[in-house]
Order: structure tokens, then C-alpha cells, then sequence
């Protein structure tokens, strides 16, 4: 029978690390930069993949431009899941990591009690492509918490935090080509690319200047970074169609390749998996007790930056802080009429919006961004987003709002 998925060459582990980024990016740009909201960029894209999937699996063999299609946008639509339980139900993203390991190891578990293989070079039957895809989707939203998990324990800028994920690929590399366990090698190495992916995004998309503390990048934008690498995608699978490098014709055949192993070296792979999870672990405890900058102290660095009311976004342009009154305004009159559930929403949408404009308007005006920046905690500390603390009373809510609205003019 012909298998559904491609051959692991070096072109799927590039193809795949290109849609990742493009699953962060492209997430961030239409959840943020089109106003749609969180919960509804989620649904949409949930949509989109049902439909995509539908497609893949109705195709009796692989055939590229289906297959990294429904990689994209699953990489978009698992991201959006982990962002949701982060952003708007407020759940630590340890609790994410653990809840998406432990159903990772469900799916695989009932997956190999049912098929007896793990293999994607035996993804040749329904029930197999079907376990294969829900494993991709929880490999994504787990990358996504580990990997924004990782970040929020270190304090690393994107840059420097690219380098874990893929020192970490490269060792797995090693063992599996000293004679480490494939199947166990791919999966951990398909869970890594998330968080590369994503911390190249990032890293890309970020502003190059920022307040001290604050990640750097190269400025190019979520909008830019999706287009250039849908673009890259795009190039990638015209060529893997036209050439076929890719394709696993029968099972058999890959059978024969990649099921031969040494199983005394497959329990020293494993036991350097365990290493390197252990060092793993420790450099993260290490990371974790050096001095980085946090919330607290940018929020002293800023709070000083004092300005007329109108003249932090003097030089921003009209459209945008109309857009940011806005919201304001809603979240505040939601505040005063005791919608908690509106207000808590609407002050969600500005801080998206906020976040998504932070490209363009911070090179216009590095103070007037700042001063606003440091209101805009504020206020996003009284609903208790980005925040630890839990909501504040309305009066804290609607005070911090005014004084927004009265800094933006």
C-alpha cells in the first residue's frame, strides 16, 4: 500500500520547520492585526483544518501540496489551542506542558495497543493517518507550551532562545545516527521544531529596538515573516512535486530501511535521551536562578516617563490610536455598566492590538510608546492579564482605563 506521509529527508525536517515559523506568525498576524480575537482566529482556523484534513485523508498516497497544507495550518491551529488555556483561561503554562505530554502519551499509547507501530513510514491505512494527525496536532500545541514555558523561565530574548531547540535536534541527530530508537528519535525531534520554529518567528518579527529587557529582533514583522515564508513553503513543495525526492512508495520498501537496528545501541540512545533530558533540566533550573529583567522592573523603568495628555501618540498615526481609544472605551463603559466578561474581552482585544502595532509605532516615538506602553500594564494588571494576579475590582479597572484614554488624548 502507499504510505501518506513523505520520506524524513533533510527537506521535511526544512519544510517542517518553515511551517512552524509560519504557524506562529501568521497566528499572531490574523489574531492581532485584523482585530478577530483569540477564541475566533481559533475557530476559524479549527474550520479550515477540518476542512484541509478532509481532503488529505480522501487521497489514496502522499502527494506534497495537500500534505504541507494541512501541516500549516495545524501548526497554526494547535498553537491557537495553547495560546487560548495561556491568554484567556489563564491556566500556567507548566499545567499546559504536563496536560498536552500526558494526552500525547495517550494518543501514541492507544495508537501502538491498535496498529502495533508508531512508524510514519507505515502510515499506509485510515486509522493510521488518522492517530498520525492527532499525534501532529498535540505535538504542536506541547511544543507551543514548552517552548513559551522555556521563555518565561529564562527571560531569553528569541534569538538566544532558538539555540535550545536546536542544539537540542542536533544531539538527538547524533544518537539516532549512532543507533538510537527512529521512531522515538523523530517524534522528539518533530516536538522540537515548534518551539525553533516559533522562537525564529519571533526573533524575525520582533522589533530591533525595545525597552531594556524586552526581546530584540529584526524588525521585519508578523505580516513580512508569514509572507516570506509561505513563500519559502511555497517553493519547497513545487519542488518536492516536481522531483518527488520525498516519496515513499510502498511500505515494504521503507520498511526494509528504516526498521533494522542494533538493540544494544538502541538502549544506549536511550539512555542518552535520559542525559540529555537531565542536562536539559538543569540548565533550565540554572537559567531560571540568573538575575533577567521581568515585569516588575520594566514596569519601574517606564512608569517614570511622564507626557501630556495626547502627546505620547502625537506622532502615531490617527487610524491606529483611534483603534486603541476604541477598545478602551468599550472595556471601560463594560467596566462601568458590570460587565466583567465584556470589559475583560475588550481590554484582551487592546492589548492584542497593542502588541500587533508595536512595530510600526514604536521606531515613530521611543518615549510616547514607552509612556503608553507603561499605562497599557497597568491597566492589563487590573483584569489580571499577562499578569499572575487575579482580576481587580472595577473601580481599579475603570481608573487605570481613564488614565489610558486621557494619555492617548
Amino acid at each position: 500500500m502507499l504510505n501518506k506521509v513523505p520520506e524524513v529527508t533533510i527537506w521535511f525536517w526544512v519544510i517542517k520547520i518553515l511551517c512552524t515559523t509560519v504557524g506562529e506568525s501568521f497566528a499572531d498576524w490574523i489574531n492581532m492585526k485584523l482585530g478577530v480575537g483569540l477564541v475566533n482566529t481559533a475557530w476559524i482556523f479549527t474550520g479550515v483544518f477540518v476542512v484541509v484534513l478532509a481532503v488529505q485523508l480522501r487521497l489514496k498516497r502522499y502527494v506534497p501540496f495537500p500534505y504541507w497544507l494541512t501541516v500549516v495550518v495545524v501548526s497554526v491551529t494547535g498553537t491557537l489551542y495553547t495560546d487560548i488555556l495561556t491568554d484567556q483561561l489563564n491556566v500556567p503554562l507548566w499545567i499546559s506542558t504536563a496536560v498536552f505530554s500526558v494526552l500525547l502519551a495517550v494518543v501514541f499509547g492507544v495508537w501502538w495497543l491498535r496498529e502495533r507501530t508508531l512508524s510514519i513510514h507505515s502510515v499506509t491505512t485510515l486509522p493510521r493517518e488518522s492517530f498520525y494527525w492527532l499525534a501532529v496536532l498535540v505535538t504542536f500545541a506541547l511544543g507551543t507550551a514548552t517552548g513559551d514555558w522555556t521563555l518565561e523561565l529564562t527571560g531569553w530574548s528569541p534569538g538566544v532562545s532558538v539555540l535550545l531547540p536546536l542544539g537540542l535536534i542536533a544531539a538527538i541527530t547524533l544518537l539516532w545516527k549512532f543507533g538510537a530508537n527512529p521512531v522515538l528519535s523523530f517524534w522528539l525531534a518533530y516536538i522540537l521544531t515548534r518551539p525553533l520554529g516559533a522562537n525564529i518567528g519571533d526573533w524575525l518579527a520582533s522589533p530591533k529596538v525595545a525597552q531594556p529587557g524586552e526581546p530584540t529582533g529584526l524588525a521585519l514583522g508578523t505580516f513580512t515573516t508569514s509572507l516570506i515564508f509561505l513563500g519559502l513553503i511555497l517553493a519547497t513543495v513545487v519542488y518536492l512535486t516536481v522531483t518527488r525526492s520525498d516519496v515513499t512508495e510502498t511500505y515494504e520498501a521503507a520498511h526494509a530501511v528504516h526498521t533494522t537496528g542494533d538493540l544494544r545501541k538502541e538502549r544506549v540512545g536511550l539512555a542518552g535521551f535520559a542525559l540529555l533530558a537531565v542536562a536539559t533540566t538543569g540548565l533550565l533550573i540554572w537559567a531560571h536562578s540568573q538575575p533577567h529583567t521581568g515585569p516588575a522592573p520594566e514596569e519601574d523603568n517606564t512608569s517614570a516617563v511622564q507626557m501630556a495628555p495626547g502627546e505620547a501618540v502625537k506622532k502615531f498615526p490617527p487610524a491606529k490610536v483611534a483603534a486603541l481609544k476604541t477598545l478602551a472605551s468599550t472595556s471601560l463603559k463594560d467596566a462601568q455598566s458590570g460587565d466583567a466578561k465584556g470589559a475583560h474581552a475588550a481590554a484582551q482585544s487592546l492589548r492584542d492590538l497593542w502588541d500587533a502595532d508595536q512595530a510600526s509605532l514604536q521606531p515613530l516615538d521611543q518615549t510616547g510608546w514607552t509612556s503608553i506602553d507603561a499605562q497599557m500594564d497597568k491597566v492589563l494588571g487590573t483584569f489580571g492579564i499577562d499578569h499572575s494576579n487575579p482580576p481587580m475590582p472595577p473601580a481599579q479597572q475603570e481608573k487605570e482605563l481613564n488614565a489610558l484614554l486621557t494619555d492617548m488624548g
